[in-house]
């Protein structure tokens, strides 16, 4: 009963009102005969003898209370000449609702949590990075022409610090401190010196991912990344494999799944070919195991990658990736369901 009457106290304490009928209402609810208080009197005769006492003067003082409560309430009205007490005139004359996810995190998101239900936990790595970690681990000789491969914008020369053009150095970190086997994905930003048009941006977002263990295959490779496109694009998607060069992999292969928007009949957005190209992947070089001290006769590896900006474009239907850097609230307002 103790606990009772002192949930109640603190449900009138917290009490507003925004008219003198609600008011009226409130001392109905509470205090009236067949009120809540008045309740409280008729269970009286069930408290043991011993606790009437201190039952008695808790309900008489939540009583007491009730009714300083009521009357501050109806006496702000009275004195205001309005039917604005009880309500906080500070607030916004318009409800402001919460911020939303970006669809990029989105997107992200759910990757990481496919990828996650299939044992790959998450590593992130430095946005400027050496010539090292970005190139050379990574089996790009010096004045190897696939370096052109990647316009680069570079913060000092001799040694190279540059904004990472990948996110495979954080590959290359993981390899360099952790032992075989090693199963883990890397999102981040990267940077590149592009032209920004509808298509292409010099600042976008990559997922790569990594796994090193005892006799992996191709064959791994091929069914990990058909589990992914099922899981994001639905059970019925399809993948093919299309040989490729990256000087980190080998073989390598560009990975296309079969357009969800027409169902693989043809399109404008596949290009009437049924097919979009999503990422690129491979089999880790053995001079990549080698030179972060992997022993290349024991361990074998695959690696992908993929930008987040072309998924989620494909994903909602986005014409234009300058989108998703301007902050346009009636662009942004579109994935409040998707939340």
């Amino acid at each position: 009963m103790l606990d009772k009457i002192k949930a109640l106290q603190e449900e009138i304490d917290a009490i507003v009102a925004s008219s003198k009928e609600e008011v009226e209402e409130l001392r109905i609810k509470y205090i009236s005969k067949k009120g809540l208080i008045g309740q409280l009197f008729n269970d009286f005769k069930t408290v043991p003898a011993e606790q009437k006492k201190e039952v008695g003067q808790a309900i008489n003082t939540l009583k007491t209370f009730a009714l300083e409560k009521i009357n501050t309430l109806k006496e702000g009205f009275e004195n205001n000449g309005s039917e604005s007490a009880g309500q906080d005139l500070t607030m916004p004359g318009e409800p402001m609702k919460l911020g939303t996810r970006h669809p990029l995190s989105l997107v992200k998101n759910e990757i990481i949590g496919i990828f996650a239900r299939l044992g790959f936990t998450v590593a992130e790595g430095p946005e400027i990075e050496d010539d090292w970690h970005v190139f050379s681990a990574l089996n790009f000789p010096p004045e190897h022409p696939a370096r052109d491969m990647q316009d680069t914008f570079f913060i000092e020369k001799d040694p190279d610090v540059l904004l990472r053009t990948h996110t495979s150095s954080v590959q290359i970190r993981v390899m360099e401190r952790t032992e075989p086997p090693i199963r883990a994905i890397f999102p981040g930003r990267v940077f590149r010196n592009e032209a920004i048009s509808a298509r292409s941006h010099c600042i976008f977002h990559q997922i790569e991912g990594l796994y090193v263990d005892e006799n992996v295959s191709f064959a791994d490779l091929k069914q990990t990344l058909l589990q992914f496109a099922k899981e994001l694009f639905g059970e019925d998607t399809k993948i093919r494999l299309r040989p490729s060069y990256f000087p980190f992999t080998e073989p390598s292969a560009e990975m296309d799944v079969s357009c969800s928007i027409c169902g693989g009949k043809g399109c404008n957005v596949c290009k009437y070919t049924g097919w979009l190209e999503i990422l690129g992947c491979g089999m880790v070089d053995p001079n990549v195991l080698e030179l972060c001290n992997i022993d290349s006769r024991k361990y074998t590896g695959f690696a992908f990658g993929m930008g987040i900006e072309r998924i989620t474009m494909l994903r909602y239907g986005i014409k234009d990736i300058r989108h998703f850097f301007e902050n346009d609230v009636r662009f942004l307002k579109q994935f409040e369901s998707a939340t």
